[in-house]
């Protein structure tokens, strides 16, 4: 077992079964069954990831003095996830509407409000979360900076999704990218093939570890010492339903993993299989396999 820090969003997030994109005006639809409200964010994704394969974790986030706050906080307790760093400073609790068609394709709408426009406290037991974690897992979300810079000054290594990136020199990323030893991205906007950006992020900072999830197509795995780059297939496990959360996922088993063994490539075969779970269900937060599940399911799967 491994002790996490983790910091990123808390969202309340609606998820609607489309028909298919684009999506056809009609006045009024009943999609039985295909409208679904729950907890999610990145944030909480990897969080509530990690404690179900069987990992200690310290959450910080911000959420909103409102019932959808409120809503997080019964969310918390029924995962087991620590509600002691999460902090209800803002207006109102973050939301997201996401419309997935059958496939899985999805497109994700995400409504802030005014977290972005705030800054996670750097209090004694925050710090002390820090000091005692094996990884501090910082998500790319405005409140977090303040932590990605205290965790870089405790000698902490740092794991990061940042995402979709169009740009290597996009100034909101740069802080990020800098200091992050584990660096996880999507494919899905980048300004050149994966491994081209790969190999610039780490000639330009120097990251130990880089992976690219490719979609469908699996994930690009770059390591810096050992001068590796290798593209891994997806492992089929059971039918996709909607793809929001499988970075999430992705990135979550593979920490998990690497720091259970120190082996990145075992790590990222773990993390496609725990991530092609993942996405037979509707949430971003559903579907994720405990440690003894995903063993059975990668014995199940090897040479797939």
């Amino acid at each position: 077992m491994s002790r996490f820090f983790v910091s990123g969003l808390i969202n309340l997030e609606t998820t609607l079964a489309i028909d298919g994109f684009p999506l056809t005006y009609f006045p009024i639809r009943y999609p039985f069954f295909g409208v679904q409200t729950t907890v999610s964010g990145v944030g909480f994704n990897i969080a509530k990831a990690l404690i179900v394969l069987g990992d200690q974790v310290d959450f910080a986030s911000l959420i909103g003095r409102d019932g959808n706050g409120d809503l997080v906080h019964q969310a918390l307790r029924k995962e087991g996830i620590p509600e002691d760093l999460i902090l209800d400073v803002v207006d109102e609790t973050p939301q997201s509407v996401i419309l997935y068609e059958p496939g899985g394709r999805r497109q994700i709408h995400v409504d802030l409000k005014d977290v972005q426009e705030n800054a996670y406290p750097l209090d004694q037991q925050t710090m002390a979360a820090l000091d005692a974690c094996d990884l501090a897992v910082i998500c790319n979300v405005n409140f977090a900076r303040p932590l990605l810079k205290a965790a870089r000054d405790a000698g902490k290594r740092i794991a990061t999704d940042i995402h979709a990136l169009a740009d290597l020199d996009d100034s909101y990323h740069q802080d990020y990218m800098a200091m992050a030893d584990i660096l996880f991205l999507s494919d899905e906007a980048l300004p050149a093939s994966p491994e081209e950006v790969a190999r610039e992020l780490i000639a330009r900072f120097g990251t130990a570890i880089v992976v690219v999830g490719l979609g469908a197509k699996g994930a690009l795995l770059a390591l810096k010492e050992e001068g590796f780059m290798r593209r891994f297939k997806t492992v089929p496990t059971r039918p996709v339903v909607n793809t929001v959360g499988a970075g999430d996922a992705l990135f979550s088993a593979f920490l998990d993993r690497y720091l259970r063994s120190n082996d990145p490539i075992g790590a990222l075969k773990a993390a496609l299989v725990f991530a092609s779970y993942k996405i037979g269900e509707k949430g971003a937060a559903a579907g994720f396999l405990n440690g003894r599940e995903l063993d059975t399911w990668i014995k199940k799967t090897e040479g797939a």
